[in-house]
């Protein structure tokens, strides 16, 4: 596969140009080319300028609100909530960042929901910056119906991510993202463009057949991860950020897109936590660097999200490599 490489800011520029020119203002489209450019940045290309062209089409479509100004509201002491103004997460989330903070901060948690937008990006950047502000992060958003119930073959919950953050004394704090499903539903369209396979964990045809070809599981439907189990949190994760906040089922977001073909509309919701609130934040935080300590000296153990800062330092120095027809598409959007 014919690859192009190209640096971080050429990447940013792309997308940023992209989206005003089908209809972002520039505070939304910086907020949302800059989400896709730490993905690609961490070498996760189903999160990068992957997503671009569905970024482009909400805006196009006029589904999505191009120059959203999301408001703040605090509803008690401890739950911030914002509103998006129907437009897409990087904005509302970066102008939910201080008062979700500061609400923590006074309180020792705080819980913010996101309503009224569009979650197409990876949830690892929300978290990772409540930990370099000292705080403990987590954060859950549903999407469309795309894994089953466990025992059942049709699509009901979304992949339905989960995202987590714990701070660090020295370097990068730990994070994790990931999907409730066995595998990231960018993840299995990547493959399907690759003619790739997929483990046969992934998902399931039409008929509830077991199945390694992505196109076939993406005709059906995913699986969650350890069956019933990843099942259950998609279901958590689904309550938690629809009915608790007011916001779209994974099921009802597909009927309010109408088949569209656009991005989901839905809601987030993120727990900020401070330690400093739960007794001697350096204690607290040094007791973790001992579980760390312990599972490093396993071999073959790394602690989740290293290989995403290692990725990181290289991607600043070498740039990014995308698939050349990726790249042939984002320039046709450049009308």
């Amino acid at each position: 596969m014919s690859e192009v490489n190209i640096t971080l800011q050429a990447a940013y520029d792309l997308a940023f140009s992209c989206l005003t020119q089908h209809g972002c203002n520039d505070e939304n489209a910086a907020a949302a080319a800059h989400r896709m450019i730490q993905a690609e940045g961490d070498k996760c290309h189903a999160h990068g300028l992957f997503r671009l062209p569905w970024y482009v089409g909400g805006v196009k479509s006029g589904r999505v609100n191009g120059s959203a100004q999301p408001t703040v509201n605090k509803l008690a002491s401890s739950v911030v909530k914002v509103d998006g103004d129907n437009g897409f997460a990087p904005l509302a989330q970066k102008i939910a960042h201080g008062p979700l903070v500061d609400c923590a901060r006074e309180n020792g948690i705080a819980v913010l929901a996101i309503t009224d937008m569009f979650h197409l990006a990876a949830m690892w950047p929300e978290v990772e910056a409540l930990a370099e502000a000292g705080l403990c992060g987590i954060a859950v958003t549903a999407s469309y119906p795309y894994v089953a119930p466990a025992g059942g073959i049709k699509a009901l919950f979304g992949t339905n991510p989960m995202g987590f953050a714990w701070p660090r004394p020295d370097g990068p704090p730990l994070v994790f993202d990931q999907a409730s499903s066995a595998i990231a539903r960018g993840e299995i369209q990547i493959a399907a463009r690759d003619g790739q396979r997929v483990p046969v964990t992934a998902g399931i045809g039409p008929d509830g057949q077991a199945t390694t070809d992505p196109n076939v599981v993406l005709q059906g439907a995913q699986l969650g991860f350890g069956g019933y189990k990843g099942a259950s949190l998609a279901m958590m994760v689904e309550l938690l950020a629809g009915p608790l906040i007011g916001e779209f089922l994974s099921f009802e977001a597909e009927a309010d897109d109408a088949g569209r073909g656009g991005p989901p509309k839905g809601g987030e919701l993120i727990i900020a936590i401070d330690p400093a609130r739960f007794g001697n934040p350096e204690h607290i935080i040094a007791h973790g660097e001992a579980l760390f300590q312990e599972v490093l000296k396993q071999d073959g153990v790394r602690l989740p999200g290293d290989r995403r800062f290692k990725a990181r330092e290289l991607t600043k120095r070498d740039g990014i490599k995308i698939p050349e027809s990726l790249y042939n598409e984002i320039m046709s959007l450049r009308v």
